[in-house]
């Protein structure tokens, strides 16, 4: 086990599924490491050039090398040119797209990859018409922002917008941190949570103990 890495034990014959955990915004070969030795299923890798926390395709390919085997690694795009799309998939392994942006139906599945939705919670938008139009989507990430937003914020939502179903996984996003992630799980029991600035000492720079200190509460959770 590594320094600064806490690890639960779920109780065997437990009914509920188990919460996946996703560490997005890794700008580091370390910060990877770090995730996948505290137990995250899968990072997140930012190709959306106005965050503070995107990364080339030189800096994305260190990434995923670095990493241990059986870690997903997910691509976050936003709004961005089918090009630029084509060219960080054909470059990177990448094993499952994000899109974040307005990006309509026929646009995430032109790349004939798996994806996940970025679902807006704020504003005017109903989350169930809105997922209803992303039929092949392999899941939705409901987050904080409005129509039009990008996330990555540290806001959160209310939780108790959260629609009942929506026919495929949920993600849940949206200013989640060690300190307000059980409660999420609790009150949402989402197939997944996924955290970015909740573990950070600084934009694009992961926090190894806020990480640990994540994973341990979401499993501490799981194991009553």
């Amino acid at each position: 086990m590594s320094a600064g890495c806490i690890h639960v034990s779920v109780q065997v014959g437990k009914a509920s599924p188990r919460t996946r955990i996703k560490i997005c915004g890794i700008t580091r070969p370390g910060d990877g490491i770090a995730a996948a030795e505290c137990g995250a299923d899968a990072i997140g890798i930012v190709f959306y050039e106005r965050s503070s926390r995107t990364v080339d395709v030189a800096a994305a390919q260190a990434i995923v090398a670095a990493l241990p085997p059986l870690v997903g690694v997910v691509g976050l795009f936003l709004d961005a040119d089918p090009s630029r799309v084509r060219s960080v998939i054909a470059a990177v392994s990448i094993d499952l797209l994000q899109f974040h942006g307005d990006e309509p139906p026929e646009y995430c599945a032109a790349f004939g990859r798996r994806y996940i939705k970025a679902v807006p919670m704020k504003g005017d938008v109903d989350p169930v018409a809105y997922a209803r139009r992303y039929g092949d989507a392999a899941g939705f990430l409901l987050d904080s922002h409005g129509p039009g937003g990008a996330g990555g914020t540290g806001e959160r939502f209310d939780w108790r917008k959260v629609p009942a179903a929506l026919g495929k996984p949920i993600v849940l996003a949206g200013g989640l941190n060690p300190s307000n992630v059980s409660d999420a799980v609790r009150a949402v029991s989402p197939f997944a949570v996924d955290v970015s600035s909740g573990v950070e000492a600084s934009p694009g720079v992961k926090d190894r103990n806020k990480i640990a200190s994540f994973i341990s509460e979401v499993n501490r959770v799981q194991a009553r």
